[in-house]
C-alpha cells in the first residue's frame, strides 16, 4: 500500500494579514495530483486541518471539496484532531464519514480502534489516530502519571500498544500512528502556536518506539527525527521564518514486512517569500531582486535614519511587503540618551513635539516639519494667551 503523511493544512489561516484560501486551493489542487499519480490508497492528515475551532463557511466548504476529490480519486483518509481544531465539531458524523473512506479520530475513546487494511493473507496494516490531547483535560481518563503531554501521550499509546498485542497474536501488524505534538529535537517556526511553556510540552521519542511509522503534525517544517519518526510539515508556509522549508509530504511505501521505503514529496509554493535587508534605495535600485518583486516580502531597512515614507515607497517595487522592520547599521544612532532624557533637555514645547516624532519614527523631523510644528505649537500658544 502508499500512505501520503500531512499535516497542518490550518485551512482558513492568514498570512501577515493577507489571506490564503486561494493558495490553499492550489495545495488541494496538488494534493489531488499526487494521490493520482502516485496511486496513493491512504492519506494521513495528522491534525490541524482547521486555524480555528469555528472555520468559516469557505473554509468549511474547501475542506469539504478537498475530502470529495481525495475519494473519488481512490484514496482513503484518516484525520486526527490538532489543537487548533475543535476535536468535537471536526469529528462530527465520523461514523458516517468511515463508511464513504473518511476516517476521524477526534474522541479520546479511539484512540486503540485502528482504521485497517489487509496486506495479502496473513497481515494487515492499522493506522491509529491519536487526537491533540490537552494534559490538564484527558489526564485522568487516560489514568496518566501526571497532567503532563509526556505522561498523557504515553498513556494513549500504552492503549495502542495493547491492541496490537492482541492483533499480533493473530496475524502480522504494520503500525502506523499519527501524533499531533511536539517531539523532543523537532525544529520549530514562527507560526506554530506553543503547547506548553518553557519547552515542558515537548515529548521523547523514545514514546514511540515499537510503531513501524509515526506520522507526526505539529511543526511546521517537514523533517526526519528518526527513521520512524518524521514530521511532515504544513504545505504552505505561514510565517516568514519558513522561507528556506521545502514544503510537500511524505510517501509511504507499506508492504506486509513493515515500511518499505519513504521519499520527500514537494508542492510548488504560490507565492514566493523574500526576507530582504539593506537600505532603501539600495533595496529600489537592486537588479538581482527583480524575483522578489512577485514575492511576499519582509524587509528590513539598514539605513542610518528610518525613511521618511518608507513602506509606500517600498511597495512602488515590492508591492506585496508585507512585514516591515527597521535596524540602523552600526546598531544604536549616534543620540544614546534616553526619550526622557532627551525631553528634559528640549529648549521649548516644539522641541519636545520634534524630539517625539524623533522617538515613535526613528528619525527627526525634517526642516520642512520642525517648521511646521513650530508654527503650530506658537500659534496653540497664543490663542492660549488671548484666553
Amino acid at each position: 500500500m502508499r500512505i501520503l503523511h500531512t499535516s497542518d493544512w490550518h485551512l482558513g489561516r492568514s498570512f501577515h494579514g493577507t489571506g490564503t484560501i486561494d493558495a490553499q486551493r492550489i495545495f488541494v489542487d496538488n494534493l489531488e495530483k499526487t494521490v493520482r499519480e502516485e496511486a496513493v490508497d491512504v492519506v494521513l492528515v495528522a491534525g490541524d486541518v482547521y486555524d480555528r475551532a469555528l472555520p468559516a463557511v469557505d473554509v468549511v466548504a474547501l475542506f469539504d471539496e478537498a475530502l470529495e476529490r481525495l475519494t473519488v480519486a481512490g484514496a482513503q483518509v484518516v484525520i486526527s484532531s490538532g489543537n487548533h481544531d475543535s476535536a468535537t465539531r471536526l469529528g462530527f458524523g465520523g461514523r458516517i464519514l468511515a463508511r464513504g473512506g473518511v476516517h476521524l479520530r477526534t474522541r479520546m475513546e479511539d484512540i486503540a480502534v485502528p482504521v485497517t487494511w489487509p496486506l495479502g493473507p496473513a497481515a494487515e496494516l492499522a493506522v491509529y489516530g491519536i487526537p491533540y490531547l490537552e494534559p490538564r483535560v484527558v489526564a485522568d481518563g487516560l489514568k496518566a502519571d501526571a497532567a503532563t503531554h509526556t505522561a498523557v501521550t504515553g498513556a494513549a499509546l500504552d492503549r495502542v500498544r495493547e491492541d496490537l498485542v492482541l492483533r499480533r497474536a493473530e496475524r502480522r501488524v504494520v503500525s502506523i500512528v499519527l501524533a499531533h505534538t511536539f517531539a523532543a529535537g523537532g525544529a520549530s517556526s514562527d507560526s506554530e502556536r506553543d503547547l506548553a511553556i518553557g519547552g515542558l510540552g515537548a515529548v521523547p521519542l523514545s514514546l514511540f518506539d515499537g510503531f513501524d511509522y509515526a506520522a507526526l503534525g505539529h511543526l511546521h517544517g517537514r523533517q526526519k527525527l528518526s527513521e520512524t519518526v518524521r514530521y511532515s510539515g504544513s504545505p504552505l508556509a505561514y510565517s516568514f521564518s519558513e522561507v528556506d522549508q521545502n514544503k510537500g509530504a511524505w510517501l509511504l511505501d507499506v508492504t506486509p514486512d513493515g515500511v518499505r521505503e519513504v521519499r520527500a514529496v514537494e508542492w510548488p509554493a504560490a507565492r514566493e517569500l523574500a526576507v530582504l535587508s539593506g537600505t532603501l534605495d539600495d533595496l529600489l535600485g537592486r537588479e538581482d531582486l527583480q524575483w522578489a518583486e512577485e514575492a511576499y516580502c519582509h524587509i528590513t531597512l539598514t539605513d542610518r535614519e528610518r525613511p521618511a515614507r518608507a513602506m509606500e515607497r517600498l511597495r512602488t517595487r515590492f508591492a506585496d511587503t508585507l512585514v516591515l522592520a527597521f535596524a540602523p547599521e552600526g546598531g544604536q544612532r549616534d543620540d544614546a540618551r534616553t526619550y526622557s532624557q532627551r525631553i528634559a533637555e528640549a529648549r521649548d514645547d516644539a522641541d519636545i513635539c520634534c524630539g517625539f516624532l524623533e522617538h515613535v519614527r526613528g528619525r527627526k523631523a525634517s526642516p520642512e516639519e520642525q517648521a511646521l510644528v513650530r508654527s503650530t505649537v506658537d500659534a496653540a500658544l497664543s490663542l492660549a494667551h488671548e484666553r
